[in-house]
């Protein structure tokens, strides 16, 4: 069974739905590790209260080399086959990428390219798209710029809010993301120049 490092630094919503995919047998995986770079993060609360083993690694006032080397240590030493991002604030050092290459998956927001960085649903509605939605991607060195695994697409409403097109994107990316975990994991795919060929 792969082995799956959850990282994240709030409420870990991405991370429960990955949990309630592999409890009903959607996702085949387990989760080795659920990591923090926050102890107030309710997700490690929710994470130890069902029973996966939660590490808090406090980030604050260390040098993004230093912590990130201590994170690769910690996955390491948990045998972790894929790091997810589950809201994880912090950008990675070369160094965690270089660890982890290719296998290191995160879910943002937006139809990327559009809208990296913070606030992206905000970004979108000042843009006044018609259509937003989120985006599972490798991560490299580069701020949401590696490879597009999987997208989903959602109508933006005249009367949205950030909130009411938050909560419509976040229903996709609960669904999209244990998919493209599932992806990776079969190993059925191919990257050529930017694009994720899926093998069916």
């Amino acid at each position: 069974m792969k082995r799956l490092g959850i990282l994240l630094s709030g409420r870990g919503s991405n991370f429960e739905a990955i949990a309630d995919n592999i409890a009903a047998g959607r996702l085949h995986a387990e989760i080795a590790v659920v990591i923090s770079n926050r102890l107030e993060a309710r997700g490690l609360e929710i994470a130890r209260r069902r029973g996966f083993s939660a590490v808090c690694l406090p980030s604050k006032g260390l040098d993004r080399e230093i912590y990130d080397r201590q994170l690769v240590e910690e996955l390491k030493s948990k045998q972790v086959d894929l790091v997810c991002l589950a809201g994880f604030m912090r950008l990675l050092s070369a160094h965690f990428v270089r660890e982890f290459s290719q296998r290191i998956l995160n879910v943002h927001p937006s139809l990327l390219p559009a809208f990296p960085g913070l606030d992206a649903q905000y970004q979108a509605l000042q843009h006044g798209v018609k259509i937003a939605g989120c985006t599972v991607h490798f991560v490299d060195e580069n701020l949401d710029a590696g490879p597009i695994v999987l997208q989903a697409a959602v109508p933006v409403l005249d009367d949205d809010t950030v909130e009411s097109l938050s909560a419509r994107i976040l229903k996709e990316e609960h669904r999209i993301y244990s998919e493209a975990i599932a992806i990776v994991l079969s190993g059925a795919y191919r990257v050529e120049n930017r694009r994720v060929r899926v093998h069916t």
